[in-house]
């Protein structure tokens, strides 16, 4: 099997995610950036997805709003947690045309991607609840929108008719249980943010597996040792997640 057949179409990692045996310090710092899963009750919960074009960073994906974190976006004191609540308030303007308070935005996780990862961003992931808001898009980097409930986009990623880069996805099953909003944002402020520091290596048969520091093999990029899991398997036909070093069930 080649390793294009065994990538699956949604692998954003590149060919050399471990930086390609680049010394470290050559490699450019990850882009700070944030992104805002924004929640709606209809009673069941729905999430707010953007699709966008195929021209720029992510393209074709549907993602959450978000963007890089701006020169702009930083207090004096140049606190970089602050700067991705104002940029994550400010791109939940810009690409969905809502308006919402800084403070109902609740940090719950972080992604940085392995050093060789091409568009490489350190994001912020919030959460925050957006009622009946009307959603305005700019038709121009965002080309469509949809209120969804995460279950389904995860289903519709699994058909293959929609595309999501791997944090979307891992946020996505993770909400998939939640009973309320309310439970979602509780859950999220109650606890630290969740920090995924992905590491790449293959299986035997050279499907490619991101890992993070709960799992067995994250230490050493060994996706074969046995032990706890915490990883995402990018097999060609589907996104398989093992979970076992962390409860993914406690929004339920």
């Amino acid at each position: 099997m080649s390793s294009t057949d065994s990538k699956h179409r949604n692998d954003i990692y590149g060919d050399n995610p471990d930086g390609g045996g680049r010394h470290p310090d050559a490699i450019p710092d990850a882009i700070p950036a944030a992104t805002v899963v924004l929640l709606r009750e209809t009673p069941q919960i729905e999430v707010l997805m953007l699709h966008k074009t195929s021209q720029i960073a992510f393209g074709g994906m549907w993602v959450f709003p978000g963007g890089r974190i701006d020169t702009e976006d930083y207090p004096e004191d140049k606190d970089v947690n602050v700067a991705a609540r104002t940029a994550a308030v400010r791109e939940t303007m810009e690409e969905a045309g809502i308006t919402a308070p800084a403070a109902g935005f609740v940090w719950f996780a972080h992604w940085t991607p392995p050093p060789g990862t091409p568009k490489r961003f350190a994001t912020w992931f919030f959460a925050a609840a957006a009622d009946n808001h009307e959603v305005s898009i700019d038709g121009g980097e965002i080309q469509d929108h949809q209120w969804i409930r995460p279950a389904d986009a995860l289903a519709k990623h699994a058909a293959g008719e929609i595309d999501l880069a791997p944090p979307t996805w891992v946020t996505l099953f993770e909400l998939a249980g939640a009973s309320s909003i309310a439970t979602v944002l509780d859950k999220f402020r109650s606890r630290s943010p969740r920090v995924y520091e992905t590491r790449i290596d293959k299986r035997a048969d050279g499907v490619r597996v991101a890992m993070w520091k709960e799992d067995v093999g994250y230490a050493t990029s060994d996706a074969t040792l046995s032990g706890a899991r915490h990883r995402l398997y990018l097999a060609p036909g589907s996104f398989v997640f093992e979970h076992d070093a962390v409860d993914y069930r406690e929004l339920s």
